[in-house]
């Protein structure tokens, strides 16, 4: 028996797509070890979409949501490109999969119906046998005799002797009221009020979106990001009040930067990037331009 033919995944189609991934990508001024730690995609599985190799990658379901995962991050038609990816990956992952559950074989005995039956009728019966008994024959009832008087008036409790009269102690009506202290005379003051809360500090910076940018901060000192994120446009970020922060974007000019509500000259031009800045919010006032500084090593995520 000849088996049916199946067309193989397009390995050109694939490829020419996971190119196009792969230019979206240097055009934001990503790395694959940014986009796998945003994503929580493993690295290799990124490769492997950008290189076209389909069989690399996981079941059908999941590569399909790792490509729709990476359009949207990087602002391409996620539609389309899951499209795309279904016809060059063959009908391993346009074809879904239908769970088939095994059905339970009935067991033999006597009908549910009939069980039924015979506890109804046997219930019934039960109710008008104890009818019947409750209702007629006479049934001895013995009598308690009354208890004794002697017995009943020694089980009463005797009532307790009322207190004597204390003859010392002076009538309620005569007691001497309470002298009057001179403490008590006076109001007690009002306790201070509480000191007001002092106010949290903000940030002097504010970026704000006005195309896909991806930004970066990094504490110097320690090497800790602090962010890493993609900023869509119209999105704002307050930049914290600390000192010594590194700043990375891949889209300079897609940014506006406000200090003190001021906006302020952009870092550079659009799709350009810009490495470790030290933000300085004075600097930027006055238009000058920010310095780089050679940032801590930072961890590489785990593969």
């Amino acid at each position: 028996m000849k088996r049916p033919f199946r067309p193989e995944p397009s390995a050109g189609e694939a490829a020419r797509l996971g190119e196009e991934l792969r230019d979206a990508r240097f055009a934001l001024g990503f790395s694959i070890e940014d986009i796998a730690a945003s994503l929580r995609i493993r690295r290799p599985y990124l490769v492997a979409l950008e290189e076209g190799r389909v069989r690399d990658l996981p079941a059908p379901a999941y590569a399909v949501g790792f490509v729709r995962t990476y359009a949207r991050a990087l602002g391409l038609d996620e539609d389309e490109v899951v499209r795309r990816f279904r016809e060059a990956s063959g009908p391993a992952v346009q074809r879904k999969t239908d769970l088939v559950f095994p059905e339970p074989v009935p067991e033999r005995g006597l009908p549910a119906g009939a069980v039924i039956l015979v506890g109804a009728v046997l219930a019934v019966g039960a109710y008008i046998g104890w009818y019947q008994w409750s209702g007629s024959g006479n049934r001895t009832v013995d009598a308690v005799p009354p208890v004794p008087a002697r017995i009943e008036r020694a089980a009463r409790p005797e009532p307790p002797p009322a207190p004597a009269p204390d003859l010392a102690a002076p009538p309620p009506s005569l007691a001497a009221p309470p002298a009057a202290s001179p403490l008590n005379a006076q109001a007690a003051p009002p306790p201070p009020a509480p000191p007001p809360a002092a106010a949290t500090p903000e940030g002097r910076i504010v970026l704000r979106a006005k195309a896909d940018a991806w930004i970066q901060l990094r504490d110097r000192a320690t090497g800790t990001v602090i962010l890493n994120r993609v900023l869509r446009p119209g999105e704002t970020y307050t930049v914290p009040p600390r000192d010594g922060l590194l700043f990375t974007t891949g889209n300079a000019g897609g940014l506006d930067i406000l200090v003190d509500g001021q906006p302020v000259p952009a870092l550079g031009g659009a799709q350009s990037v810009r490495r470790d800045l030290l933000l300085e919010p004075d600097r930027l006032k006055s238009g000058q331009p920010l310095q780089a500084a050679t940032p801590a090593p930072a961890p590489r995520p785990a593969q």
